[in-house]
């Protein structure tokens, strides 16, 4: 859904978002109101945080998984992931941009699948601390890792089942773990 608002800088929308319902991303300078969650995309969201955030305690990483906040990609553009992983420094408390991002995850509807494959996947490696962009598919119960290669390299698995390896930070996770028991 997109609005007919005047363009903005990254700055600007922040503190424009702060007076509106529901979430916003800017995507070149343009408000985007994100469409309503489905109860599949909410349930996959869920367990995908719980899952990473398990799986990361466990291996003792210095790491925090969110379910939220959002991510600048330049000047004109801020995301809203359905998680992340930041490692290093916790974040201050009124911090609104996620930073330090080592693993982006997007639950996939058929609203955003384009972007999710397209610009945000651009957009997100274009951050160097990215190294791994999940994007969950609920319908098809598959997970594409994408992994930061050699030089500008992308590397893409698709699984339905065994694990993912997250290194850096350093822990696997499950496939099956990502989605909700059927």
């Amino acid at each position: 859904m997109s609005t007919a608002l005047k363009q903005m800088t990254v700055d600007e929308f922040l503190v424009w978002a702060e007076d509106q319902e529901g979430r916003w991303e800017l995507h070149d300078g343009a408000a985007r109101k994100i469409s309503p969650e489905r109860i599949d995309h909410v349930r996959a969201k869920g367990e995908a945080f719980v899952a990473l955030n398990f799986a990361s305690r466990r291996a003792g990483c210095d790491c925090e998984v969110f379910g939220g906040g959002g991510v600048q990609i330049d000047q004109q553009t801020v995301y809203a992931p359905d998680g992340a992983i930041v490692c290093g420094p916790k974040l201050p408390d009124q911090a609104v941009l996620l930073v330090n991002l080592i693993v982006v995850v997007e639950v996939l509807s058929p609203a955003t699948a384009a972007t999710d494959h397209g610009r945000k996947l651009s957009g997100y490696f274009s951050l160097p601390s990215v190294q791994h962009y999940l994007i969950l598919d609920p319908e098809r119960r598959v997970a594409i890792h994408h992994k930061r290669g050699v030089g500008d390299a992308i590397e893409t698995r698709v699984l339905s089942d065994g694990v993912i390896r997250l290194d850096p930070p350093g822990f696997q996770v499950a496939v099956k773990a990502l989605f909700p028991l059927l």
